[in-house]
């Protein structure tokens, strides 16, 4: 071959592998869970005892078990939309045996009736639109009809079953957003809301008029509290800080005796456990879960305990089928394997970068919510940071799987680190000691956490994993909450990007974000300002940059956006320098590359060669020394980017709903 024709194929060589496409894998559903589970003992329609579970799941939509109370066999009964995902709100009514579920996302009603179960789960319609897309309660008023209180808008809403019509009132309260509603046998139909100021509501069920009635209660006061239930004689009762009511007559009445809650458990608070998890059936037996949430969480065996002391116990093994459960966050762990954390319920997984030897390793906290953030030291260990209450758990690689709270747990559930933070949303493993030739010999890990339901003012923490020594501040800035981390090796100080969220179920106080510099070898902050940035956001993510600056991703939460509306701008990519305390450059991310994931922390990470972030519509990379950003990898039409994770390599790990998927650059 001459040369000029050896250039030729060499130029054509190059062209074609320039401009190869990454290689898209999906490693496997790691994890088939299930959420929001609820046991529904009643009568079937033969008058024998009859037992119906309902599920939620993300892959398939929620479902309805109706189970054999001789062999554990299911009938299985899934819903008619896969965006029927979670059964927030459920009650089985006594009069009928009928089993009514509020469905989250789309915020329908649905019926399951096991005298007609070839209809199965039926879709009765929408609740109230987008005031009702999470409902949190159901009950049934003496009449038959059922009431639904749905979360944004603390709204009610009646159904008539022998109708079918829905009758909207509207929002409950102007602040708080979640109502949670209980009827009476007298005809008394009232409501507590949550979380900003809960209080209890006597409601006119002819016009929607609403009354407060008791004390309100303020988050904040830990020793303040409210129990709202239906009790055993089918009155309401308040069981409250200052004194115990009984609701009747459109007033609240002192009660000298609290009778037991009406099983199954209508209430609104702070369950007893033995209410919660051990339901009466019909013919005196006892439903409970032996692998529950108090278990391993995987909801496959029932307990049945007779009250008549001749007949023995039994365990029946339920045959459900799940689809998949969503993936909440990526990690690879100090023994170089892919680690997770499912969403609803928690359930870690693990498996080696080709995706062999997946397995599902089970619960690593008490919280079952999900992992927000997982860190390793480097000695080995790692860290999981839990929704609910920001729990911390610890874990060693090289030594089996066994969770627990006790000493000898792998992992070890250390708890709360304060009594505010919940969703502990960013982590940095730190040097706390350092050697004389520059070694770290004891590192510290710091959390931002966004704040409790119902409160302002998320909390910076940190955690000693040797000593278990601890440390909290909030308020960085009044009202705002840390939500991205970052070491700063050379001036020895935690970059903290903080956003305007408040917990669930508020709005917002606050219209701008901040950047704090921490010293935490004197545990202060030593700077909090904007670095000169115009109208800053929320600060989502942090990564480093080239000489000592930082790329920050800014923007909205989905929360934040909602209440901010028109006012919300565009996510936007600065590169700041902490040194000189300045921004260098500020873009927005180009329209077309669509809206950020639900979970945006850690959306803006480092690759092989840059600094790389996603929407759910494309992976980019920035040009260095740049704000601007290239598509890496566009999403085809319905497919999505959810869940950033590591880099190994060109191969870069992501989640698409419930699917562990990776990307390999050419």
């Amino acid at each position: 071959m001459t040369l000029p024709r050896l250039l030729c194929v060499l130029c054509v060589a190059l062209a074609s592998l320039s401009a190869a496409e990454p290689v898209v894998r999906d490693l496997g559903v790691p994890v088939k869970s299930v959420n929001w589970v609820r046991l529904h003992p009643g009568r079937g329609p033969d008058s024998r005892a009859s037992l119906l579970i309902s599920m939620g799941q993300n892959n398939g939509g929620l479902f309805v078990l109706d189970v054999d109370l001789a062999t554990g066999h299911c009938r299985q009964f899934n819903a008619p939309s896969g965006k029927q995902q979670y059964p927030t709100a459920s009650f089985r009514s006594p009069r009928t045996g009928a089993l009514y579920l509020g469905a989250h996302t789309d915020g329908h009603l649905l019926r399951y009736d096991p005298a007609r179960p070839e209809r199965g789960l039926e879709d009765l319609g929408v609740i109230d639109g987008e005031h009702a897309t999470f409902p949190t309660g159901l009950t049934e008023a003496a009449d038959g009809s059922i009431w639904i209180g749905a979360y944004p808008d603390c709204s009610l809403t009646r159904f008539d079953p022998a109708t079918g019509a829905f009758q909207r009132f509207g929002r409950m309260d102007p602040a708080d957003q979640y109502l949670y509603p209980l009827a009476s046998a007298d005809g008394t139909l009232a409501a507590l809301t949550k979380f900003v100021h809960p209080h209890l509501l006597l409601i006119d069920p002819r016009t929607g008029a609403t009354t407060t009635l008791g004390p309100v209660v303020s988050p904040e006061d830990k020793a303040q509290r409210l129990l709202f239930y239906k009790g055993l004689d089918g009155l309401l009762y308040l069981e409250t800080h200052a004194g115990n009511f009984r609701v009747r007559g459109g007033q609240l009445e002192p009660a000298a005796f609290l009778p037991p809650p009406l099983p199954p458990f209508h209430a609104v608070g702070t369950p007893p456990v033995a209410f919660r998890d051990a339901l009466p059936m019909p013919d005196g037996s006892i439903a409970m879960w032996e692998d529950g949430d108090e278990g391993a969480g995987t909801f496959r065996q029932i307990r049945l305990t007779s009250t008549n002391p001749t007949v023995p116990t039994r365990t029946l093994t339920l045959d459900w089928q799940g689809g998949g459960t969503n993936l909440f966050v990526l990690h690879r762990g100090p023994d170089g394997l892919i680690y997770g954390s499912s969403f609803l319920p928690e359930h870690i997984f693990r498996c080696a970068p080709d995706g062999s030897s997946m397995i599902n390793l089970g619960r690593c906290s008490l919280m079952l919510g999900e992992a927000y953030t997982i860190g390793n030291f480097s000695d080995g260990l790692m860290a999981f940071g839990s929704y609910p209450h920001a729990n911390i758990s610890l874990y060693d690689p090289r030594r089996p799987w066994r969770f627990g709270a006790d000493s000898d747990g792998n992992p070890r559930d250390i708890g709360r680190l304060d009594e505010i933070g919940i969703r502990p949303i960013a982590m940095a493993i730190v040097p706390a000691f350092t050697a004389a030739d520059g070694r770290a010999v004891r590192e510290r890990m710091w959390v931002g956490n966004l704040p409790d339901y119902g409160l302002w003012g998320g909390t910076l923490t940190w955690l000693d994993p040797k000593t278990l020594a601890s440390g909290s501040h909030r308020h960085l800035i009044p009202d705002g909450s840390p939500f991205s981390l970052l070491w700063l090796p050379a001036p020895q100080q935690l970059l903290v990007g903080l956003s305007i969220d408040g917990g669930t179920g508020t709005k917002p106080k606050i219209r701008q974000g901040a950047f704090v510099l921490w010293d935490t070898a004197k545990d202060q902050a030593v700077y909090t300002g904007d670095f000169g940035v115009k109208n800053l956001p929320d600060v989502l993510a942090l990564t480093p940059a080239a000489h000592g600056q930082v790329y920050a991703l800014l923007g909205n939460t989905r929360g934040t956006a909602e209440w901010l509306g028109a006012a919300a701008g565009p996510t936007r990519i600065a590169l700041v320098d902490p040194a000189t305390r300045r921004v260098l450059a500020d873009v927005p991310l180009p329209a077309e590359f669509g809206r950020m994931p639900e979970q945006v922390q850690g959306c803006l990470f480092p690759g092989p060669d840059g600094v790389y972030g996603i929407t759910e519509r494309v992976l980019y990379r920035l040009k260095p020394g740049t704000c601007e950003a290239e598509v890496v990898w566009r999403a085809p039409a319905g497919d999505q980017l959810n869940v950033p994770g590591p880099w190994i390599g060109r191969t870069f790990y992501f989640a698409t709903g419930w699917r562990l998927r990776t990307l390999t650059l050419p």
